[in-house]
């Protein structure tokens, strides 16, 4: 089959949509002192968040990078990871150096501590002291990823999961079903702790994101965009027990609940290993697919059911999913706009009223977007398009296009679409 005319597949308005609300909600999580995260899912289940951006960076990932492997084979498909770890890699370490610099200077400048003393709040609990006070340790450390900060730890994970995918697709190679058995096998041995990452030189901490646990979610969504999993089918039955499940796990995950009923305090805690973050517990698991099958179910095929509910509402989902396509971008300016903005806030009023909390998170919420917009505007690449003229000129004849401007190889730049982000 001719390459060049193989179809762009055209992108799923949902994965785009659930993206963006996982943004929105990874950044009322990380957005300090912060009420708001009362009502985040993870206060009612055992997934959260975190789950909607792994897995759906694997579904995102199986389109941009599924292609490759296909068409130009294994070695071109690895190379092409290779570079998208190296990108994920420096996105790390530069919002950690922009944020953990940004906040040692305010506290070396006395302005914090003069004003409402904040840096216990901010610098300590971010972990961030090492940079500067054991530097030739912790430097090393950062660059290596075997120093891995409080709130630093999803962008390590998926990097680590982004090596896998070559081993992945070699192995489905053989068949989907040894595929499958790579990343099962990966996940039962991380869950015995055979598989544990060092998160810093100087304490036996270990990574809160065991990447080789959560990369089965990962490729569950991978698995399925790629056609190894087939769709669900639509039924009564099978919503009917997701929404049990849904229920019935959340007196075990709300703490008002399981911290003021004993019986189930104890029944939580026995089955914490089915629950935990760190190794992706089954549960977690579990709760995930059961939403995202009822959210699957509730938006329709192709996402028919999102649209069609009003001017306000079309525009809520358009800029939702916005914010979903440029989730590497959004992601790594999130914790820095949450840390600027709950200084700020802190400075300014405290965390006690209950207008700056709202402006806090409802301003995030605009800078999220306006980098969201202005990202794909620079992606776009607006300055390899014609000029928006008449395209007359003073004799009323149409001018002709800059040399170079219209030659096929122009036009084929032109053309080329940035990948999702995976």
């Amino acid at each position: 089959m001719n390459v060049h005319s193989q179809a762009k597949r055209p992108r799923d308005p949902r994965l785009d949509f659930f993206r963006g609300l996982g943004m929105f909600i990874i950044y009322i999580a990380h957005l300090p002192g912060n009420w708001w995260t009362l009502w985040i899912p993870a206060r009612f289940g055992f997934s959260d968040a975190t789950e909607i951006f792994v897995f759906c960076s694997g579904m995102a990932s199986a389109i941009a990078f599924g292609k490759i492997f296909d068409v130009h084979g294994w070695a071109m498909g690895a190379a092409r990871i290779l570079h998208r770890m190296w990108q994920v890699y420096w996105a790390h370490i530069g919002q950690f150096l922009l944020i953990a610099v940004g906040l040692v200077m305010l506290h070396e400048s006395n302005f914090l501590n003069s004003c409402c003393g904040l840096t216990q709040d901010y610098v300590a609990s971010l972990n961030l002291w090492h940079l500067f006070n054991n530097t030739s340790v912790a430097l090393p450390g950062l660059m290596t990823l075997t120093w891995v900060p409080n709130y630093f730890d999803i962008l390590p994970m998926y990097v680590v999961i982004l090596a896998l995918i070559p081993l992945i697709m070699l192995a489905s190679r053989i068949s989907v079903i040894a595929a499958f058995a790579l990343s099962i096998g990966l996940w039962l041995a991380a869950q015995f702790g055979l598989l544990d990452l060092p998160a810093e030189p100087w304490s036996d901490r270990k990574w809160f994101f065991n990447p080789f646990a959560w990369q089965m979610l990962f490729f569950t969504g991978f698995a399925f965009m790629r056609g190894w999993i087939p769709a669900p089918p639509v039924s009564r039955k099978l919503m009917a027990l997701c929404a049990a499940i849904v229920i019935a796990t959340i007196p075990f995950a709300y703490f008002r609940i399981h911290l003021n009923v004993e019986w189930i305090q104890e029944i939580r805690q026995s089955i914490r290993p089915l629950w935990i973050k760190t190794e992706f517990g089954l549960f977690r698991y579990i709760h995930f697919l059961a939403l995202a099958y009822l959210a699957w179910i509730a938006v329709g095929e192709r996402g028919k059911y999102l649209l069609g509910h009003g001017e306000l509402w079309g525009l809520f989902v358009r800029v939702v999913q916005k914010v979903g396509q440029q989730s590497l971008a959004v992601f790594m300016a999130s914790l820095v706009i949450a840390q600027a903005a709950g200084l700020l806030r802190d400075m300014v009023w405290g965390r006690g009223d209950w207008i700056p909390q709202i402006l806090s998170n409802l301003l995030g919420f605009v800078a999220l977007i306006a980098v969201a917009y202005t990202v794909s505007w620079y992606k776009s690449e607006p300055w390899r398009k014609p000029p928006a003229t008449s395209g007359r000129g003073t004799s009323g004849r149409t001018t002709s296009a800059p040399e170079g401007q219209n030659t096929p190889a122009a036009r084929d730049i032109s053309d080329k679409k940035t990948d999702v982000m995976a």
